[in-house]
């Protein structure tokens, strides 16, 4: 997993590279051939995880839980090498058009947005200050739920010392 998560970050880098290139009106069929390989190895890869861990988890040699962790992993990894496929057949846009499409939070000239992709419902009619606003509430509720469980923790302790010295007393 973490040398396929290596080689995804080397495409990212090379695709960066080139895109500096063309900028800059430099040749970059060479990195081009060299993108086009780490995405076929970066597949292959992604591949040989799905299968080990389809076999790990048919044997069990590990946890339906632990199957679970890893099949996000390697679905993260997917999401990652489509990410990249598109970037690279891109042939690298202008930095203006990606700026732009991170402000706007909209899809400029195919380029799309990674961050809205997994948005509810919920917040996707939202504004910057209702997100906050929202985000504030939630956090007061956790607190809330720490506070309370601080508590009960507290109750315990003092239980289980009362309890001991009970029995140090018995004893």
């Amino acid at each position: 997993y973490d040398a396929t998560c290596q080689v995804a970050q080397d495409i990212a880098e090379k695709i960066q590279e080139r895109n500096r290139y063309q900028r800059n009106g430099e040749s970059s069929a060479k990195l081009n051939v060299i993108i086009r390989s780490l995405l076929q190895n970066l597949r292959e890869k992604i591949d040989q995880l799905k299968d080990s861990l389809l076999r790990a988890v048919s044997t069990h040699q590990i946890t339906q839980l632990e199957g679970d962790r890893r099949q996000n992993l390697v679905d993260d990894l997917l999401t990652r090498q489509k990410q990249l496929q598109a970037s690279y057949k891109n042939e690298g846009p202008e930095p203006d058009v990606i700026r732009s499409s991170l402000m706007t939070g909209g899809v400029k000239r195919g380029v799309t947005n990674p961050w809205l992709l997994e948005e509810s419902e919920e917040t996707r009619r939202l504004g910057f200050d209702d997100l906050r606003q929202q985000q504030r509430r939630i956090i007061e509720e956790q607190d809330a739920g720490l506070d309370a469980l601080s508590s009960v923790i507290s109750r315990q302790k003092q239980m289980g010392q009362e309890i001991g010295n009970e029995l140090d007393e018995q004893n």
